[in-house]
């Protein structure tokens, strides 16, 4: 979990049409760590919320947050905050649930792969951790990713470290799997998102996996 006081608040911005991000700067990562707001009519999908600045906070209730969607046990961040501003309901992998219910984050529905919520199609992405979801948006070809691949460095993907990993070998198996879907913007959690030509990106880093 980021430590806020370790980081560095980016100020909200439409990152691609109806997607908003804002950001925070990890001086021990020295990388960007990002959240991500999609706009839907019946009520915005807030996707791993950092600590937003008040100004941003104000905007982000000014969408009307119906959803909070975590895709791993170690992006719960600042979701309370937002949950309590917006009335929101955070959800999160069943796998994943109870580290972050001991981690303080309020919780109130449990994610499936498989399911749509709004646009998005929730994507298994285990092997960080048990419950990793990624989320498709298949008609616009975008990919969201929690911790299951980062933008470092900047214009490539790239993988955390195998020791904050439950299952490497898992991790890669998910993200080859990536490949299959349809996809030329990948938007991350930790580093910088990749918009145009992401899938080529994705090739190179599976290229240097393991057989």
């Amino acid at each position: 979990m980021l430590s806020q006081r370790k980081a560095t608040a980016q100020i909200m911005r439409e990152i691609v049409t109806d997607i908003l991000t804002w950001s925070c700067f990890s001086e021990p990562h020295h990388y960007y760590f990002n959240s991500h707001l999609v706009r839907v009519p019946d009520g915005s999908i807030c996707i791993d919320p950092v600590e937003p600045a008040e100004d941003d906070l104000e905007a982000i209730a000014i969408e009307g947050v119906a959803r909070i969607l975590l895709t791993n046990r170690n992006h719960s961040r600042a979701a309370n905050r937002v949950r309590d501003r917006t009335g929101a309901r955070t959800a999160i992998h069943g796998s994943d649930a109870e580290h972050a219910r001991n981690e303080g984050t309020e919780l109130d529905d449990t994610l499936e792969v498989g399911e749509r919520i709004g646009p998005l199609e929730v994507i298994d992405a285990a092997g960080k951790s048990p419950g990793e979801v990624a989320l498709f948006w298949r008609d616009r070809g975008i990919l969201i990713v929690g911790d299951a691949v980062i933008g470092n460095p900047s214009g490539h993907c790239g993988l955390l470290p195998d020791r904050v990993k439950d299952d490497p070998a898992g991790l890669q198996g998910s993200v080859r799997k990536f490949l299959d879907l349809d996809f030329d913007t990948l938007l991350v959690g930790d580093g910088e998102s990749i918009l145009e030509n992401a899938k080529a990106k994705l090739e190179e880093l599976v290229a240097t996996f393991p057989d």
